[in-house]
Parts: C-alpha cells; structure tokens; sequence
C-alpha cells in the first residue's frame, strides 16, 4: 500500500556573512524570514529549517542530511545575496529534487527604503547566480518568482512538493504481476529501463499463491469484510453469499500477499485465473476495494500504468484505472471504463455504488461481484505512460472535464463521460499522433503542473494534448 503522509521538504536558506560584524542582528531576523516560510507551507509539507548556511561547509552539511535522513526534495530560498560557487560541492552529492523560491521578506519597494531593507531584500541577484549554478549542474530546478504570501506560491510549492514525495515513492514501489495480456502491444516495455529511469520495481509471481492464501483466510475475516462491503455498497440482492465471500476471501488474500512480501501494487490478467484452473472468479471486487485502499493497480500485466496509480495516490490521492471504451461526438466526450475494476472513492456522492452480481463473458468462470458507479462530475486529469524508442518514456496528459453522466442502467460496471478541454477529436488525434497507451490513470481536479514537475524530476517526455 502506498504510505499517506504529508511531504517532507527541507528548507536550505543561503546567505552571505559580509554583514555579521557590522549587522549581527541581519542573520537572527533573516532565519525568522525563513521560519515564516516554513510555516506558512506548514499545512502543504513537513518544512524543516534550521539555520542559515553561510558557507559551502554549510550549505554541503545541510543538504547531506536532507540526503541522509530521507527528505523528498529541498527548497533554496535566498535569505540574503550568496556565492553560487557554493553550492557545487553539495550539488555534486545532492539526489533530491529542488526547488528555488525565488523570493524576498517585503513584496514592495516603497518611498521609506533605505539600505537596511536594500540589505535584506537582494534575494533577487544571488537567485540569479544561484540559478545559473544549478542550470550548470544539470539539476533542473522548479523555480518560482512569487510574493511568498501569496495563495499561487503555497499552490505552486504544494504541487512541487507533492510532485517530489511522488518521486521518492516511485524509487521504492514494488509492483507483483499476475500474467500478461498475449498480443497487447501497448503494454510492453523494458523492466530493466523501467527500474532504472522511473523506479518500480516488477515481479512476475504465480497465481496460486494467491489461492493457497485463500485458503487461510478465516471465515470470521471473510465475514468483516463482507460486511464492511455492505456498509459501503448498494448490494444487489441477486448476489448470493456465496459468490460475495469467494470475492471477499480473493480480496483478503491479495491483500495478505501484497503486505507480506511488500508490494505496493498489482497486475493480474484475467487469463491466469481460469488457465491456473482452481479460480471460480476472477478479481474484480479485490481489485476495486484495493484501489480504494491505496493500492497501485492495472490489469492485464500493465505495470506502467500500474505505477501511474500508485504515483497518483501520492500525487493527487484517490488515483482511478480506466480506459476509453467509446466515443460520443455529440457529448464531444469519450465513456471511460474498463473490465469491472475501478476506485470507489472518486464516486459521485448522489449515487450509491453498487455492488452488482455481474454475468461476464470473459474468462469463462463465474460471476464476479462487481462495483458500478460513475466518477464526480467537474474538472478531471487523463495520463498515459508510452515506452517509446525515440524518448523512452512519453506522459501522455488530457485535462478536462467528468460530465453529469446519466444513469446506463444494462452497463454492468464503472463508467463515466470524460470531455478534454480541446475536445474529443483533437484530443484523440493528438493522443494516436503521440503513441498514447489505451491504459489510463485517471486523477480528480486540475492537476497536470503535478504531473508535469514529477516527469521533469524522472527526465521524460511529457505533453499535454
């Protein structure tokens, strides 16, 4: 499961020391400046500052223990002019994203300026320098010139931050995969390519370990989750207990596998369940109800976008695996849905979800209790991750809107409209132009600057369509 926390930054403030001798009281209200950053960011991130760094000893000590002591990125702020020549040292080491808040205690200069507030307010010239540095060092820095009390630098900062945690997460992800769709071209790539640039690491395990935990699941669990189901769902009467309980006993052994050998996701196609020939269903309500959780998930062997989900917990939360089922040029809109998996937790709130007792041709085992719902109308993100020869990796991006989709009563599984804000034939031509995967992520609300700073922290392609 992908761990819920705020993002850990650590605030490396730079100064030169030319005035300690003369202007000791500089350095004391400088770091007050800087501690009213961090708590002004206080509700985004964790923000650790802890003093001023008026040396490249200084500056290389702070950020090796934002290194050391498991940060998710460093932010730069200028408290006075600084060097840039010092950061390179610790540039050389650093391995955390960075971000230079290019910013000054007053936002206005006014008719009452004099030479301490000229002294105190020269952020501007050392960002400039210090800019220069880290483009030299190939660091790649967020930069942001903003007044630092403003709403659009905590919104900035909070994307960025976000941004960075979601990094950190992909170094450490793990991704268990239950078989592979034959001839599904899009999902194919390089797990050695794919460990190294992005992070997840692939694990292509054996269903039946899977079934041997079912059968230690007790039935006392099977019962708990049964009933937390019914809490949550409109449960169709028609689905036997029977058929609920083999799908809540798959779910608790996934589960159990997944906590036990430290997966933070999963993969599974429908075809090893009936090939292994033990299964009676396949794994819709586990996949569902593990989505909700946290859990990364894709089906058919797709671990790319089995990755993206479980980046979009962290970046965004409530992440959702979807694909373009059909399109609506009247809606100018494309109905998303996929098998019968999907992330109840990015439902409307006007609707129940249902859990239905659904008839499913493919795979040829018995019917699987399946969540129904459509995803909360209002602004939406659609990403994509293409293997690609001539960039490696490409973040396919569609921003836009989920629509008040009515009710289809004889669709018996998740679905919803989705509008791009340029609509569905240019959107699509874009997507096909660009190799975009016919797997998808899809995240509530405006989020594309997050996904866009988190492709610039892996260096892969990114466009928007």
């Amino acid at each position: 499961m992908i761990e819920k926390r705020k993002p850990k930054i650590g605030l490396l403030g730079i100064m030169h020391g030319l005035y300690d001798e003369k202007q000791p009281e500089i350095t004391q209200e400088q770091e007050q400046f800087a501690r009213d950053v961090a708590a002004q960011l206080s509700d985004a991130a964790d923000v650790t500052f802890e003093k001023a760094a008026k040396s490249r000893e200084q500056i290389e000590e702070i950020t090796a223990k934002y290194n050391r002591e498991g940060y998710d990125g460093i932010m730069i702020v200028m408290l006075l002019y600084s060097p840039g020549f010092r950061l390179i040292g610790a540039l050389r080491e650093n391995r955390l994203p960075i971000m230079l808040a290019n910013i000054q205690p007053l936002p206005t200069v006014t008719s009452d300026w004099d030479w301490k507030r000229l002294t105190t307010n020269q952020g501007i010239h050392g960002a400039q320098d210090t800019a220069n540095m880290l483009y030299h060092a190939g660091a790649d820095p967020a930069v942001i010139t903003e007044d630092w009390k403003s709403d659009e630098f905590k919104r900035f900062f909070q994307d960025w931050a976000k941004a960075a945690q979601t990094f950190q997460a992909m170094k450490k992800m793990r991704i268990a995969v239950f078989g592979r769709m034959k001839g599904m071209g899009d999902i194919v790539g390089n797990d050695e390519k794919f460990f190294r640039m992005l992070g997840p690491e692939v694990f292509f395990e054996g269903i039946g370990d899977i079934y041997k935990l079912m059968q230690k699941v007790s039935d006392a669990d099977v019962e708990k989750s049964m009933a937390e189901d019914r809490k949550r769902f409109e449960v169709d009467p028609k689905l036997t207990k029977q058929r609920h309980a083999y799908a809540a006993r798959m779910q608790l052994a996934f589960e159990r596998f997944l906590s036990e050998n430290g997966f933070n996701g999963f993969s599974a196609n429908f075809d090893v369940f009936r090939e292994d020939g033990r299964f009676e269903q396949i794994h819709m309500l586990a996949a569902s109800n593990l989505m909700a959780k946290g859990y990364a998930y894709s089906n058919e062997g797709d671990v790319h976008t089995a990755a993206l989900v479980g980046a979009g917990h962290v970046l965004v939360g409530d992440a959702h695996f979807t694909e373009m089922y059909s399109l609506d040029f009247e809606k100018d809109s494309a109905l998303m849905s996929h098998m019968g998996e999907g992330n109840w937790k990015i439902a409307r709130k006007d609707r129940p979800v249902k859990l239905i007792d659904r008839e499913l041709e493919i795979g040829g085992l018995d019917n699987p209790p399946t969540t129904v719902f459509s995803a909360q109308p209002g602004p939406g993100t659609l990403v994509s991750l293409a293997p690609l020869d001539d960039v490696d990796y490409r973040l396919v991006i569609a921003e836009g809107e989920i629509l008040d989709t009515e009710e289809y009563r004889n669709v018996p599984m998740t679905y919803f409209h989705f509008r791009p804000d340029t609509g569905i034939r240019q959107a699509m031509d874009s997507w096909l132009l660009l190799g975009g995967t016919h797997h998808q992520t899809l995240t509530l609300g405006r989020q594309s600057r997050r996904w866009e700073m988190l492709c610039d922290m892996l260096k892969i392609d990114c466009v928007q369509v």
